[in-house]
């Protein structure tokens, strides 16, 4: 689906004591870098915001002045925007991932008549995700509190409703976001819970870090920043590369399980090089390694048991 990003990214962050919140690291990568990971299929990425190094190119742009509010803000975004569909994000949100943000762009239901979730005109009681409303849809977090940063819009009835503000108060300097969202036709739509979370404090922050650490969740955040550092699209089976190196490490040697995991992926990037699937060029060299690695504890094993045999 064809469709723009913008990232809000030059709020005043008061309660961080007005640092540059977007450029605080989660998991050894930017706030501003995670929440661009999460649309990488966007036509264009507008960040309404200061300039600073990104992890991939994007459209920057300010709105006048500086400190206007999200509603300045987005309007400035939207002016750099050409799709019929964006996706409108602020920069603070650790957790956000691709999943959502599909959702997000294509809501279930999304090819039916009606909403029942939307947040005005006709849509109805919010919360529910079965049928989106007509000019978008917005993330609901778990307590069911609207997300408008979190959300998709149709650009046309968006830019009206900004016009119409704009209109009716001289300026959009400080308007909120629900005075723009109250008008809009949208969808309420669930995703993971944690999809949502941004970083306002030092205690989110904090709450942030230690999060990614935990036991059920650090090897997948540990491989998608790996993924990002070195540029690597490709799904990672962990399971089966965890247990080539547990065969190399008990069949071989410890210091076997890095090395054949190595070898592995190189042997793979050849392999895709040549035209092969890169996750079926994975797959098939940790099978020839890990076979490997039990033929040689097999072998190991004979010949103690036969040196056994022999001293017996």
């Amino acid at each position: 689906m064809s469709y723009d990003a913008i990232v809000l990214a030059g709020g005043a962050a008061q309660r961080l004591g007005g640092v540059d919140k977007p450029a605080l690291s989660v998991g050894g990568r930017a706030l501003l870098d995670r929440v661009l990971d999460a649309c990488p299929d966007a036509r264009t990425t507008v960040v309404v915001g200061s300039r600073r190094p990104t992890a991939r190119p994007v459209r920057w742009t300010r709105e006048d002045p500086p400190g206007g509010g999200p509603v300045a803000a987005l309007d400035a975004g939207l002016r750099q925007t050409t799709a019929e569909l964006v996706l409108v994000l602020s920069a603070d949100l650790p957790f956000l991932d691709r999943d959502t943000v599909r959702t997000l762009l294509n809501p279930p239901g999304a090819g039916g008549t009606g909403g029942t979730g939307g947040t005005g005109g006709t849509g109805g009681a919010p919360g529910t995700d079965t049928a989106p409303g007509t000019d978008g849809a917005m993330l609901q977090d778990p307590d069911g509190r609207d997300q408008p940063l979190v959300a998709a819009y149709r650009a046309e009835p968006l830019r009206r409703e900004i016009a119409l503000l704009a209109a009716e108060h001289g300026n959009l300097t400080g308007l909120p976001l629900r005075a723009l969202t109250a008008e809009l036709d949208l969808a309420r739509v669930t995703t993971q819970p944690l999809a949502s979370f941004d970083c306002d404090t030092w205690d989110d922050l904090a709450a942030a870090r230690a999060r990614i650490r935990e036991h059920g969740t650090v090897l997948d955040q540990w491989i998608t920043a790996v993924k990002n550092e070195l540029g690597v699209d490709l799904a990672v089976d962990t399971k089966t590369l965890l247990d080539l190196a547990r065969d190399a490490a008990h069949g071989v040697a410890r210091p076997a399980a890095p090395l054949t995991t190595f070898l592995v992926g190189y042997a793979a990037a050849q392999a895709a090089a040549t035209g092969a699937d890169p996750a079926q060029a994975v797959a098939e060299a940790s099978r020839k390694a890990a076979d490997l690695a039990l033929r040689w504890a097999a072998e190991a094993e004979a010949d103690d048991a036969a040196e056994q045999n022999g001293s017996g």
